[in-house]
């Protein structure tokens, strides 16, 4: 019993003794650090044709009141590129397309085939030659001339508005038009340039919605028939504890192959733009 006490006391003197030496050597070093990182700093700064980056941020006053302008139009620039992903899904194909190559993917079965990167790209690339002719015509009369100095800010903004309006009025439904001018108390407008835009794009957007819903329940239909064929088989076969779906995966590959799906898809969403 005795050697045991002396064991064990010996152990926690080895203890002790190693965490002050641990606490020690990292005072040391932290104290080493800390007066060397200063000097390091200051002897780069002294050496000729060392450069030591920094940085110098200053708030203050101006008397001219176009330096202020350009600063109120680099924070509106600022704004627009935060709001860009909004402009981007709501103004233009991009949500019927996206949404319709999701109802493809969940009518197959797949969970991550095609993955979701390349959904969104192949959205992205349609939503782009879809929306040339409206972007070359923006281009064209509003931030060519913008560039040039040929016309004001307000006036490109007009301007580019005008095929933007154009391309939504075209595939927005009447009710869902209305449904916003009649909540906000407007008049229905006479011509398309004369739409407001708060009103327009979510009316575009619910369109664009229930349009993207329709194809994708035209989707449905064929590979659901394929379920309950394989279900019903199963069933009478006796096969209960089987997942359908297993079964009826590669009968809906092989269909969605043989009919050349892909090509089907995009060719009905094009038509719908034309």
């Amino acid at each position: 019993m005795i050697k045991k006490g002396r064991i064990k006391q010996k152990t926690r003197r080895l203890k002790s003794l190693k965490v002050w030496l641990f606490v020690f050597c990292g005072s040391l070093f932290t104290a080493f650090w800390g007066s060397l990182a200063p000097a390091s700093v200051v002897f780069a700064a002294t050496q000729p044709g060392v450069l030591v980056p920094g940085l110098n941020l200053s708030v203050g006053t101006s008397s001219s009141p176009q330096a202020a302008g350009g600063t109120l139009q680099i924070i509106l620039l600022l704004t627009v590129f935060s709001i860009a992903p909004a402009i981007l899904v709501l103004m233009t194909s991009f949500t019927r397309i996206v949404v319709v190559l999701s109802f493809v993917r969940n009518a197959l079965s797949l969970q991550q085939a095609p993955p979701n990167q390349v959904l969104i790209g192949l959205a992205l690339f349609l939503t782009l030659f879809v929306m040339q002719p409206t972007l070359q015509a923006a281009n064209k009369d509003a931030l060519q001339p913008y560039l040039h100095g040929q016309i004001s800010q307000s006036v490109a903004l007009t301007r580019a508005e005008a095929p933007f309006k154009v391309f939504m009025a075209k595939q927005t439904r009447n009710q869902d038009l209305e449904l916003f001018l009649q909540y906000r108390h407007l008049q229905k407008p006479k011509s398309v340039t004369d739409i407001p835009m708060t009103a327009l794009v979510p009316a575009y957007a619910i369109s664009e919605l229930k349009t993207a819903f329709q194809i994708g329940f035209m989707i449905y239909i064929p590979f659901l028939i394929i379920d309950i064929v394989v279900a019903t088989t199963l069933m009478s076969m006796g096969m209960m504890m089987l997942p359908p779906v297993m079964i009826s995966l590669p009968f809906k590959i092989l269909l969605f192959v043989m009919v050349d799906g892909w090509y089907l898809v995009v060719k009905s969403l094009l038509a719908g733009y034309s």
